[in-house]
């Protein structure tokens, strides 16, 4: 995508120089060019160009008063003889700042500055959830599938994993927190303080709150139920009002 630009500089010769460099740089198109700065302040507000090459010393109105007064969209390069202004520069949050006599190669390390700025930033690719944990178990790591956990029921420093097709629970030293952070959330809830089920293996929920998974009944205390009862919500088919 092109940018837009515009020059302002009081120096016909500093202004043809810039514009000399615009003509040579693949997709960068000049809106405009001024010597005067006051008569440039309405292109750049109906323009709004991408970039600004804005020399600071300058009659009437001079640079940095003008950076103050830029549509948001447009990013300042200063364009100076004077390196002293280079910190006042930081203030107006310039994307950079060319001293005079400006080479070929900062102008254009500037444009490339204001081009990656407006090139849309891809998504962070979301991290894969892993299909398994490794569970301590009688002195030796047992890897266990996320989907073969039907619950988890804690017992003081013990936690107890209840598996789909193994007849006796795997037994570990663990919090209930650490379990908490080793499961996904949208597949676990926690619905007691010593129990976290798997909410795609719940049976049915009777009108006591009660919960039924594998060979167990949990009842869900009231610090539990409200947020129980808004996961509920989301799995819930709507019923259509019968018609009188």
């Amino acid at each position: 995508m092109p940018l837009t630009c515009i020059i302002v500089d009081d120096e016909p010769l500093a202004v043809r120089l810039l514009v000399s460099y615009v003509e040579k740089t693949p997709d960068l198109d000049l809106l405009a060019s001024f010597t005067d700065s006051i008569k440039a302040i309405n292109a750049i507000k109906t323009q709004k160009p991408d970039l600004l090459f804005l020399d600071i010393q300058m009659p009437n109105i001079d640079g940095m008063e003008l950076a103050h007064s830029l549509p948001e969209e447009t990013r300042v390069v200063f364009t100076t003889a004077f390196k002293e202004y280079a910190f006042e520069s930081y203030e107006v949050n310039a994307l950079d700042f060319l001293l005079k006599p400006i080479r070929y190669n900062k102008f254009l390390s500037a444009v490339e500055k204001a081009r990656k700025l407006k090139q849309p930033s891809s998504p962070a690719p979301q991290p894969q959830q892993p299909n398994t944990v490794f569970i301590r178990v009688d002195n030796e790591w047992r890897n266990v599938a996320i989907d073969q956990i039907v619950y988890v029921n804690g017992m003081k420093d013990y936690v107890l994993f209840y598996l789909d097709n193994e007849p006796k629970p795997l037994i570990t030293h663990l919090t209930m927190k650490a379990v908490e952070g080793m499961l996904p959330k949208d597949r676990f809830l926690r619905i007691h303080r010593s129990y976290i089920i798997a909410v795609d293996k719940i049976q049915k929920v009777d009108r006591n709150d009660c919960v039924y998974i594998g060979k167990e009944i949990i009842h869900i205390p009231d610090g539990y139920l409200q947020t129980f009862r808004l996961f509920l919500e989301t799995r819930i088919i709507k019923q259509k009002p019968q018609e009188g």
